[in-house]
């Protein structure tokens, strides 16, 4: 299986997250790709590639122009305000108030940002840039014919959505990808989302279509971030109604619930019979995840790896989330070993 990646990743290496009322080093960082890395060699999964260049085109297919116009200049406007620390919201347009996007780049954080755990910083537009090349270059490697590629994309991206970001995410890496499937001749493509907490990014961007199926299997919403999106009455809208599908489950979900739950998303997956599928592929179902509350262990993502390749479908695996950092690695790796040994 090709892999691509990018040290651009390393350029956002933020130092602030806000976590249990306080400011933390974030969970979300540059070593986790690095053992990701230190895996695949020590397998030999297979070539490990840079990616291509593709510009704004492919990245404005899912995503609202003025939305990552922000983005891109967010750092640059936070410094010139005289702001010492990272970018980080403290108000939003809540309930009742004004859907208005303010001048101000405090005003314009609250207005883009889903949370506010997410900082920005140095790097971050580079980074997320970087990994939507990293996504759109596996992509083509599938268009190209081949059964798989591996997209590790750093930041993750599979919360952000068409004009929002958080969850550490700031363009979305499987959706973009997605949508480059279709603009290069496939009919449908099913997302398949296993990180532990939902992808509202992805079904925000698709939930009014009926071109991209999207399944997800995650943490309650009621008890998990991000807390208002990822229900199972959340089925589609309009031409897309049937076309999400939602798995929440409860604390301390043990595999062998979570394996059924995948079984009947990988039915409905065939069912829809689509081109080629992409995975959100978050390892933070892991048992001693510390942000989670699965208990899958590092063998159990081996055997759904080999689950998803019976589907016998073209697979891009993007890497989204996973935060017991010395353990991402294996068990990123393990899915895609099992795929391959499949």
């Amino acid at each position: 299986m090709l892999t691509v990646y990018t040290e651009d990743h390393l350029q956002r290496n933020v130092r602030t997250e806000l976590y249990g009322g306080q400011l933390v080093p974030p969970h979300e960082c540059p070593e986790r790709v690095g053992y990701v890395l230190e895996r695949l060699h020590a397998v030999s999964l297979g070539e490990i590639i840079g990616p291509a260049r593709y510009g704004l085109e492919p990245v404005l297919r899912v995503h609202e122009p003025k939305f990552v116009e922000f983005l891109s200049t967010a750092w640059t406007e936070w410094q010139a305000a005289g702001n010492l620390g990272e970018a980080i919201p403290d108000c939003w347009p809540a309930r009742r108030m004004t859907q208005r996007c303010p001048s101000s780049i405090t005003g314009k954080l609250g207005y883009y940002a889903m949370a506010g755990e997410t900082s920005i910083g140095p790097g971050t537009w580079e980074a997320a840039q970087a990994a939507a090349d990293v996504a759109l270059t596996a992509a083509a490697h599938l268009n190209g014919g081949a059964r798989s590629a591996f997209a590790l994309c750093r930041p993750p991206g599979h919360h952000a959505g068409y004009d929002l970001y958080g969850g550490y995410c700031f363009l979305n890496n499987a959706a973009i990808a997605a949508q480059s499937l279709l603009d290069r001749g496939a009919k449908r493509i099913a997302i398949l989302d296993v990180d532990f907490h939902h992808g509202n990014g992805t079904q925000d961007i698709f939930y009014h279509r009926d071109d991209v199926l999207y399944v997800s299997l995650h943490g309650d919403p009621a008890e998990a971030f991000p807390y208002f999106s990822g229900y199972a009455d959340e089925t589609g809208s309009g031409v897309g109604e049937g076309y999400t599908l939602n798995f929440p489950m409860p604390r301390a979900t043990p595999f062998s619930v979570w394996q059924q739950a995948l079984q009947l998303g990988l039915d409905r997956i065939r069912d829809y019979s689509p081109d080629a599928l992409v995975v959100s592929l978050g390892v933070d179902t892991f048992e001693h995840d510390p942000i989670s509350f699965f208990k899958l262990s590092s063998a159990d993502f081996s055997t759904y790896g080999r689950m998803i390749a019976r589907l016998n479908l073209p697979t891009l695996f993007a890497f989204e989330g996973g935060y017991a950092v010395a353990d991402v690695g294996i068990n990123t790796v393990n899915v895609l070993t099992g795929f391959e040994a499949a």
